[in-house]
């Protein structure tokens, strides 16, 4: 069994809706609660020393919600920007943004560009949010990518291999997650890190992700020190290398 830390530690943050609806609230209380469980669980990854943790925040498949729900997270995710990426800055924290932003409204672009230049040579936790991202578009863009380096002649179609995918996926410069955390009871990947989830220990719990806070997050860590990662080796193998 290993009893290491996650170096990155990725996180599909469910339930602030069926959040809102335990308590007679709209959907939209429970998005702006899911906010202040992000500034607890960031702050307690920052202290711990965890190197990434990245969040899906809103998937590309989560435009078919409400009209007037996509138009407050849209909001909201300005309004967090602008109050929290000063206090990230403090922290030492760099902010990045990944996935298909040509959706997004100008005002929001811009935003992100802002926070990401503000935070870029910060060299504490590394946050990054999935916004408009998903699993099959990252691996889209990155076959797209390689087959223009085909058509030009700078690639032979023989050489393309997992290593040279990888560098084109979004989070190409960062470990791969070491642990998946999803809350609200649901046991789905839901198209988020396809590639990059390979090998990661997979942790569900049925909090919902308003409530999830520091506490949680030492239950998942304290589940993945049990996990014996073996990357396709035996148990055996792993013995003899740690020899």
């Amino acid at each position: 069994m290993t009893s290491t830390f996650p170096r990155h530690i990725a996180v599909i943050m469910d339930g602030n809706g069926r959040w809102a609806k335990k308590r007679h609230l709209p959907r939209v209380a429970g998005h702006k609660a899911g906010v202040d469980a992000v500034r607890e669980i960031v702050k307690a990854c920052a202290e711990k020393k965890i190197e990434v943790l990245t969040l899906f925040a809103f998937s590309s498949e989560n435009w078919q919600r409400p009209t007037q729900e996509v138009n407050y997270l849209m909001e909201l995710f300005i309004t967090a920007l602008k109050q929290e990426v000063k206090k990230l800055h403090k922290q030492n924290i760099q902010l990045r943004i990944v996935g298909d932003r040509d959706r997004f409204e100008r005002k929001l672009r811009e935003q992100i560009d802002k926070a990401e230049k503000l935070t870029a040579n910060n060299t504490g936790l590394k946050l990054i949010i999935a916004a408009n991202y998903g699993g099959r578009w990252d691996i889209v863009e990155a076959m797209r990518n390689l087959a223009v380096e085909v058509e030009q002649g700078k690639l032979k179609s023989h050489e393309i291999s997992p290593a040279l995918i990888q560098e084109k996926l979004s989070l190409a410069d960062l470990p791969e997650p070491d642990l998946f955390i999803r809350t609200s009871g649901e046991q789905r990947i839901s198209n988020f890190l396809l590639w990059q989830l390979a090998y990661s220990e997979l942790y569900f719990t049925d909090m919902l992700w308003p409530d999830f806070n520091a506490a949680e997050l030492d239950k998942a860590l304290a589940f993945f020190a049990n996990r014996e990662r073996r990357f396709g080796c035996t148990s055996e193998q792993l013995q003899e290398q740690h020899a």
